[in-house]
């Protein structure tokens, strides 16, 4: 989709999951990265960058920007900002999807629908529940790393811009894969696509960096 592009929230140390859930796999062999940055480049993101956990190595991954946060323990609206930072220098986008790392299982077609709205940010809803990814405009994303907003969470910056819920058929947008516990729970309810190759070309054939 033209003028969209991605922001992976991966920057947190996973001590519920056992360790950083950006390295965490799945059954198709990918980890949650790979899955969240497959999904956006899917769904027409021409540029997905990714916050990481201090001093992590470029995870190697075709067209993801690594974005090493500065410093351990910063809060989700903090990582969230300096991601923003960066990536408002770049042209070409107009809207951004905001994907945290724990919902690798979303759908391109859910970011997607997001990114096809005309409204300042967009929320997924599925049954009644709120999801991911969010989906917000250029405009309220410069306002969120100039500090113009000060959170000091997203769910107020939406409030405070009014964002639109959007209905998904989408149990990825709302599973929250952070220990290894609900990442089981998650791939029984999304059912078989994500059984153990499912859907998706031989490893040997993804794109990465050599």
């Amino acid at each position: 989709m033209a003028g969209l592009a991605g922001l992976i929230l991966a920057g947190g140390e996973g001590a519920r999951f056992g360790g950083p859930k950006a390295w965490a796999p799945l059954p198709d062999g990918r980890t949650f990265l790979e899955a969240c940055a497959d999904s956006l480049f899917a769904a027409g993101a021409g540029r997905v960058e990714a916050t990481l956990p201090p001093g992590s190595d470029d995870p190697r991954i075709e067209g993801l920007v690594a974005v090493p946060l500065p410093e351990p323990g910063l809060d989700m609206f903090a990582s969230l900002r300096v991601g923003l930072e960066r990536l408002v220098r770049e042209v070409g986008w107009t809207r951004v999807a905001l994907l945290p790392v724990d919902h690798p299982l979303v759908q391109p077609e859910t970011i997607a629908a997001l990114a096809g709205t005309e409204a300042s940010a967009a929320i997924p809803i599925v049954s009644g529940k709120r999801g991911h990814p969010v989906v917000i405009d250029r405009a309220t994303a410069e306002m969120i790393a100039c500090g113009r907003v000060a959170g000091p969470t997203l769910r107020e910056v939406l409030g405070e811009v009014g964002a639109a819920a959007v209905e998904v058929a989408d149990p990825g947008a709302v599973a929250n894969c952070n220990t290894p516990e609900a990442l089981t729970r998650a791939l029984a309810v999304c059912g078989e696509r994500w059984g153990p190759t499912a859907g998706l070309p031989p490893l040997a054939s993804r794109k990465r960096r050599c």
